[in-house]
């Protein structure tokens, strides 16, 4: 029964133009498909994100500004990225597809490869990892399932001394740098090849490249890792607390020379191996070309003639012993030459040169006393140039063709530039690093460091200084909490929770204001105080106008709240609520103190002296005073008594009675 889980992918057409064919492979983080560019008509690799990563906007945003980089990088060993996007909210990439292998599916099938396999696939790995190194770049996962060994275009891949290499998942490397460890606290990296300051601090820089790439060709050589056991973690502290071993151990008869090699790619202490793959790359060729040249040397030295001084008979000159400690000193011929056969150019190292032609065999000469000691006479002076030319090339390799790395700390940027112009380098400005020393401007780092041997010509990326590092604290107002914790932090400043506050319209949880506030710039390790809402208080005032004083403070002892009062002058009944603060509707907290402003009733009239007036006069004063008018006796009579009587308050509205005769 067929358990295949089925790919919804496969068939489908991504953006309009890459169909889908196949799965190539299924990582911890991705997919790989191969699919068509239909557009333009050639294979290419998709590797889209799992959806689990895709929840990670952090990692989504570097993944997505690493693609970019990795595109501008240009080298015959790199897989080239030649296209990024997404597809239903996932992140993909779109690859060079290389027909081939992976370096892992050529152990699985032959367990380990001869030192010359091994240092030549090496060479073009390191030459991969350089190009990146030089452009900033740290690959951070350096293993056999990254490394891609290309088919000939003949169709042939039997000879893998003559195998295109490249190297994968350039795109990942910076996306997680910044998760080193996950959730769970599973280290981030393929723990066979992690090195040691990867596991200790989660640091990772060119050496730790390096330090990955020794552990490869240990395995190539002996057909398994240094390290190995059934708990991830205790393999990751392995290379932390041992020296990785001898591969001839493991392999006897290797020689001691690719034991050195691989001590020197693996030391524990950073500082102690190579600086980058570009300096690793020098030693293994002058490694590999020492290695081709004891062969030559032996194989020449079996094929040519001799003759003793006192007879006839042809006899054959000894082979030079083919000693492990001999292969080890042999001095090295120019790093390119490839023996048993010129490398194609489709498969040639950037620091191979042309093609060169194999050295020129003269027929051997008849026997003869003359002849023979000419013979002597020329091999004398082949084997004397081949031993010139070999120490020239010794020369070359180790210290020829190296230099210090010039000084560039504190140097203006134009001054820096044309300081390591004049010394025939090349400049590459890397990252801006804050400085509270340096200018801003100014070389802050160098690598290589100053006094370094380094290649003649070769790239120095420099660090200009960004000055003090200061931030202005972020608009974190409406923010929630977690999300400004995260903006704050990242900025390398401290948080601290201020009082909270009941909000009319802010949710419980998030920011109010902050102290300092929006703008102002801090410096790294600052505390800035965020104010957060409570959210609605739970106590909502009702609405009092208009009711009697009595009956509002009972109401107020009801919920909790305590009650003010002011009192004013009104129309309104005397005792009536005319208003209040907080407003109807507003939340507050039990026992807050409500302010209500009651009337003290209409103001007092003063009732006019109206003695001997005449009575309609005397009754329209009045009721133009808001009073009422009663007449007794003659109304059109004169006034002779009023109640109340002259200069009397009353009320608006109050009855004044009039006795007129």
């Amino acid at each position: 029964m067929d358990t295949t889980v089925a790919d919804t992918l496969i068939g489908t057409t991504i953006d309009g133009r890459y169909r889908i064919t196949g799965r190539v492979a299924r990582g911890g983080m991705s997919t790989v498909y191969r699919a068509t560019d239909e557009r333009l008509g050639r294979d290419v690799a998709l590797k889209i994100i799992h959806p689990s990563q895709a929840t990670n906007v952090h990692f989504v945003d570097r993944f997505t500004d690493e693609a970019k980089t990795i595109a501008r990088l240009t080298h015959p060993n790199v897989v080239a990225v030649y296209d990024q996007g997404r597809h239903q909210g996932l992140p993909y990439l779109v690859m060079e597809f290389v027909q081939g292998r992976t370096l892992r599916d050529l152990l699985s099938q032959r367990t380990r490869l001869s030192p010359v396999e091994a240092l030549a696939i090496l060479e073009q790995m390191l030459a991969a990892i350089a190009a990146a190194h030089r452009a900033g770049l740290v690959h951070r996962d350096v293993k056999p399932e990254n490394v891609l060994v290309a088919e000939a275009p003949s169709g042939g891949s039997a000879d893998l001394v003559d195998a295109v290499v490249k190297v994968a998942d350039f795109g990942l490397a910076r996306a997680i740098e910044a998760s080193t460890v996950d959730d769970s606290g599973q280290l981030m990296a393929t723990v066979a090849y992690v090195a040691p300051e990867l596991v200790q601090t989660g640091h990772a820089d060119a050496r730790t490249d390096v330090y990955s790439a020794g552990i490869v060709l240990f395995e190539m050589l002996t057909g398994k890792v240094p390290f190995d056991g059934a708990d991830p973690v205790e393999v990751a502290w392995q290379h932390v607390d041992n020296d990785v071993p001898a591969p001839s151990g493991v392999t006897p008869g290797l020689p001691p020379v690719l034991d050195k090699l691989v001590a020197r790619a693996t030391r524990r202490d950073p500082g102690a191996r190579p600086t980058d793959a570009g300096a690793l790359l020098g030693e293994v060729q002058a490694v590999r070309d020492g290695l081709g040249t004891a062969n030559v040397e032996t194989a020449l030295l079996r094929q040519v003639p001799s003759r003793p001084l006192g007879g006839d008979a042809t006899t054959i000159v000894p082979a030079v012993p083919a000693s492990a400690d001999a292969t080890a000193f042999v001095p090295p011929v120019p790093a390119g030459t490839y023996q048993g056969g010129q490398r194609p150019s489709w498969a040639r190292l950037p620091e191979q040169g042309g093609a060169r032609t194999a050295p020129h065999r003269r027929a051997a000469a008849p026997s003869g006393g003359f002849l023979a000691d000419r013979r002597r006479v020329m091999l004398s002076s082949l084997i004397t140039v081949m031993a010139l030319v070999v120490v020239g090339c010794i020369w070359w390799v180790t210290a020829g063709r190296f230099s210090e790395t010039p000084t560039l700390l504190n140097m203006p940027q134009a001054q820096a530039l044309a300081h390591a112009e004049e010394k025939g380098f090349k400049i590459v400005i890397g990252d801006g690093a804050y400085s509270d020393v340096v200018p801003k401007d100014s070389v802050v780092a160098q690598q290589p460091a100053a006094q370094e041997k380094i290649v003649k010509g070769d790239t120095i990326t420099v660090n200009l200084s960004l000055g003090p590092e200061v931030h202005p604290v972020p608009d974190l107002v409406g923010v929630e909490l977690a999300a400004a914790k995260g903006q704050l932090e990242a900025l390398g400043l401290e948080v601290k929770e201020g009082k909270a506050q009941y909000n009319e319209t802010a949710a419980a949880g998030v920011v109010l204001a902050t102290d300092p506030k929006a703008g102002e710039q801090l410096r790294p390790g600052a505390t800035v105080t965020v104010v957060l809402s409570r959210g609605k208080a739970p106590i909502t005032i009702p609405d009092f106008t208009g009711k009697n004083i009595n009956e509002a403070r009972n109401e107020l002892n009801k919920l909790g709240l305590s009650g003010a009062e002011r009192y004013k002058d009104s129309d309104q009944p005397k005792d009536t609520v005319l208003g209040q603060s907080p407003k109807p509707g507003t939340g507050v907290e039990k026992g807050t103190d409500v302010i209500l402003d009651v009337s003290n009733g209409p103001p007092l009239v003063t009732v006019p002296d109206l003695t001997n007036q005449p009575c309609p006069a005397a009754q329209a004063t009045l009721q133009g005073m808001n009073l009422q008018v009663q007449i007794n006796f003659n109304p059109n009579g004169l006034v002779r008594g009023q109640n109340p009587g002259g200069n009397t308050q009353v009320p608006p509205q109050s009855v004044v009675q009039l006795q007129c005769f």
